[in-house]
Order: structure tokens, then C-alpha cells, then sequence
């Protein structure tokens, strides 16, 4: 077995033991606090962090699918490693000489990004937010066990935050209407009639939390510009950011149509620098693909050089 299998095997063992008087899930949190507290033996040698997340990734997967409950979710490694590859692209320069700080105001388990702090290695100055506490508990036990730092706040992102300014944002939207609307009142994308998107909401939080000139890059619904406040969300848009990309993803990834979706890369407007001379528009192939896939990096790669 791959050290990642080792590793999934001793926490779904402890799980499954646990599953006599917790669901399956919170078996999964115990085993990693415990084996954290030296109550659970893990005898696998020089596993990488990668091992560590994938292994972990794999158990959770296995617990949001025997309860499923619309906010636990989970970013497939394709998306996140697709995004470490474009946050890259994005700071090179940057990380070439020092670290960038990365925000995710819909962190989950934190999958997404330690994705990325694991492709960036020892590059990240992380912080996540998350409302759910039994998500935010597993990242946290994620974070501790791949040995990676992170700043967490349990709270509602769109409730005021105590977060400075960071250079990038990467998040997977959370899609749906906001239950709040006292909250909702806060913001520009505030519906003005019934009950707002949470995921417009999330994009201008984002933005906000996003230093001048800083990109975001944001898993969104494939339709996101189709419904029927997106004429607001564009006029957001022009007045605060530049829309630098929108990449379609593989239909393949999606079980329907419904939950397709894109990746939109957006830059903080800044009075020092200019919007792109034009927006990449791309779609990713069938990662199956090579060649494709070599081609559509090829695109990205030439777009940047002259953007």
C-alpha cells in the first residue's frame, strides 16, 4: 500500500469503531485528535504532507457521504491543484524572493488550501474562516498533523472580520441564498428585492479583505453571470475589481449540469496599475488529456506574457 492508503486505514479503522455512538464523520475528527494526542498509534514512516492531506482528504469524503448535509462539501485535489497552479502563475516574482498571505473565507475542512500551501511550500501565510465547527475542528486537526500554520476563525464570513488585507483570496463560493438579511443590508450586492446570494455576498467580502492590486481566485457556479441579479454583480465588478480570467472546467469533474463550475480570477482595481489588456478566456480539457492539458497551460502561460 502507498503511505497515503497506510494512513487512511488506521483513521478509518478508529472511525468505524467510533461509529457505534457518533456518525461516521465525527469518528473521523476523534481519530485525528487522538492520534494528535498520541491516543491513536499512526506507525507510518516518512509520510509526506501530501500523504497526510490525501489520506485525510479521503477519510472526510467518506463521512460527507454517508451524511450528507448541503454544507459539507468538499473541493476535489483536480480544482486544487489546478488553483496552486494559477495562484503561482499570478506571483511568481513574488514567490520567487518571499511568502504571499492567502485568505479562504469558505474554508470547510481546508482542503482547497492546504492544496495550495502544500504546492507552495513554506511560501503561504495562511488564514481561514469557517462557520461550521465541526469543519473548522477537522482543519484545524488537518493543519496540525501536515504541519502546516494557519490562522482560523470559527464565525460567519460575512459578519464583520477581524482579518487584515491579505495578497490573494482562493475559495470555492458557497452557493445559495443568505438566511440573514439584517447582514445582507451591509453589503453594495444586497438583493433589492427578497433574499440575496450568498455567493455575490462572498465576492465582495473577498474583495474587501483583498489588498489593492491582489487577486482572487474563485470557484463559481458556471451560470453565475446568467441569473438574475448578475446585471448588479457586473456593475460591482467594473467599480471595484478586473476580471483577469474565466476558466470553464470539465464537464467530467460535475455529476449534472447544476453544478458545473468555473474558476473567475478577479484583480482589487488599484490606482497604480491598469486593467488587462484582455481577459483569458479558457476552458480546461479532460484531465485525461495530456496533450490537451499541455496546450491549455501553453495558453495560459502565453496570455500572461503578454497581459
Amino acid at each position: 500500500m502507498e503511505k497515503f492508503e497506510q494512513i487512511f486505514s488506521v483513521i478509518n479503522n478508529e472511525a468505524t469503531k467510533l461509529e457505534e455512538n457518533m456518525p461516521y464523520l465525527e469518528g473521523v475528527l476523534e481519530t485525528l485528535e487522538g492520534i494528535l494526542d498520541g491516543k491513536v498509534a499512526l506507525e507510518v514512516k516518512d509520510a509526506s504532507k501530501e500523504d497526510m492531506r490525501k489520506a485525510i482528504q479521503i477519510a472526510i469524503l467518506k463521512g460527507m457521504r454517508k451524511n450528507t448535509q448541503p454544507n459539507h462539501q468538499m473541493t476535489p485535489d483536480t480544482l486544487g491543484l489546478l488553483v496552486s497552479y494559477l495562484v503561482e502563475q499570478f506571483y511568481e516574482e513574488k514567490l520567487a524572493s518571499g511568502t504571499i498571505s492567502i485568505a479562504d473565507l469558505a474554508l470547510g475542512t481546508g482542503n482547497l488550501m492546504f492544496t495550495v500551501m502544500n504546492a507552495l511550500e513554506g511560501k503561504v501565510q495562511a488564514t481561514g474562516v469557517e462557520v461550521d465547527d465541526l469543519l473548522i475542528r477537522l482543519a484545524a486537526a488537518t493543519a496540525d498533523l501536515t504541519e502546516q500554520e494557519i490562522a482560523l476563525y470559527r464565525q460567519d464570513s460575512l459578519e464583520p472580520l477581524l482579518v487584515d488585507p491579505v495578497d490573494a483570496i482562493v475559495c470555492d463560493l458557497p452557493v445559495g441564498y443568505y438566511p440573514n438579511e439584517e447582514i445582507a443590508l451591509d453589503y453594495e450586492l444586497c438583493a433589492k428585492e427578497g433574499m440575496s446570494y450568498a455567493h455575490h455576498l462572498f465576492i465582495e467580502q473577498s474583495i474587501n479583505h483583498t489588498k489593492e492590486g491582489g487577486y482572487l481566485f474563485l470557484l463559481i457556479p458556471a451560470a453565475l453571470f446568467e441569473s438574475e441579479q448578475a446585471k448588479d454583480l457586473h456593475k460591482f465588478l467594473k467599480n471595484h475589481a478586473w476580471i483577469q480570467s474565466v476558466i470553464q472546467l470539465p464537464e467530467s469533474l460535475f455529476s449534472s449540469r447544476a453544478h458545473e463550475k468555473s474558476i473567475l480570477i478577479l484583480q482589487k482595481q488599484s490606482k497604480e496599475l491598469k486593467a488587462p489588456r484582455e481577459v483569458l478566456l479558457a476552458k480546461v480539457p479532460n484531465m485525461s488529456n495530456k496533450q490537451a492539458l499541455a496546450m491549455f497551460f501553453e495558453k495560459v502561460q502565453m496570455w500572461k506574457q503578454n497581459k
